[in-house]
């Protein structure tokens, strides 16, 4: 009981001017998580609408005269799907290259002994500020002989020197050198010291890295745009685009005709932002974590 009031007396009671700070702080993030979910929002109900109902301005904040005339018409097409295994192939490619490329080198930067430390860190860091520029970028894919392959999709931009910075700072903080050292007297070589010990103690950054990969190499399609030829290669955003191209431009006839194509090009521009964003999705309430946790390990300073 004694205890019980003891706590209640340290207990801090917020002023007047206390409970307006919060309620301004409160009523500002409020707003601002509207700013930007609300277009989100417009887009899922947009493609459920009719045409006319949101040409119209009609929609708000529910579907109005539900329609798939658009999942429909975008469904029917083969290269969806196609679209669909190659961005999956792609970014599972490229995700699995850029982790293993990224780790590998970051414990290398982390470690004081590796020769031309300071040169190295130097040649990546420039990589953050200054590029070859892009007729360099495609002379260099062209030369190697990658032009309309999907390596030219995997490998160009395999490691991201944010992240590989991101990584060695966390090989650094993260991974006491007690561990390493009790491992190196116990008999371990270096690849069995980075297999069995380094690797287990750094899934939470190898996680972090996988995902800001995976992200961006799906959401990629300028690579696409200039390597590749091929349309059975092209990736699902390329194909979007260019079904949302081909949807907003016209090819004459009637008035009538020439409206149904405009309203069809409208419902697209919807439904592509769906089909295009739905894996992501359904991945990101599973990892948003390591969303937060990345920015914590890229804040830490060596």
């Amino acid at each position: 009981m004694q205890k019980h009031e003891k706590q209640k007396k340290h207990h801090v009671k917020e002023s007047k001017g206390d409970r307006v700070y919060y309620a301004i702080v409160y009523t500002v993030l409020l707003l601002l998580a509207l700013i930007v979910v609300y277009p989100l929002y417009f887009v899922v109900i947009a493609s459920f609408s009719s045409a006319d109902a949101v040409l119209a301005g009609r929609v708000y904040l529910f579907p109005v005269d539900i329609d798939f005339t658009g999942y429909i018409r975008c469904f029917e097409r083969t290269d969806i799907w196609i679209g669909y295994g190659n961005t999956i192939w792609y970014t599972a490619a490229y995700t699995v290259l850029s982790v293993v490329f990224t780790v590998t080198a970051a414990w290398a930067l982390s470690r004081k002994t590796l020769p031309f430390r300071k040169f190295w860190m130097i040649f990546f860091t420039i990589t953050m500020f200054f590029g070859g520029g892009l007729i360099p970028f495609y002379k260099v894919v062209s030369d190697l002989g990658m032009l309309d392959n999907p390596l030219s999709i995997i490998l160009p931009g395999t490691v991201s020197a944010w992240n590989l910075f991101m990584a060695k700072t966390f090989f650094q903080t993260g991974v006491p050198d007690s561990i390493i050292e009790a491992a190196e007297l116990d008999g371990a070589n270096r690849l069995r010291l980075f297999v069995s010990v380094i690797l287990p103690l750094s899934m939470p950054i190898v996680a972090v890295l996988a995902l800001y990969y995976a992200v961006g190499q799906w959401n990629s399609y300028f690579n696409a745009m200039i390597f590749l030829q091929d349309a059975n290669l092209f990736p699902l955003q390329l194909v979007l685009k260019e079904i949302l191209t081909a949807s907003e431009s016209t090819t004459g006839g009637s008035g009538e005709t020439i409206l149904e194509q405009f309203r069809l090009a409208n419902q697209l521009k919807y439904v592509t932002v769906i089909i295009s964003s739905l894996p992501v999705f359904c991945l990101y309430p599973f990892v948003q974590k390591f969303f937060a946790q990345g920015v914590m390990v890229g804040s830490l300073k060596d």
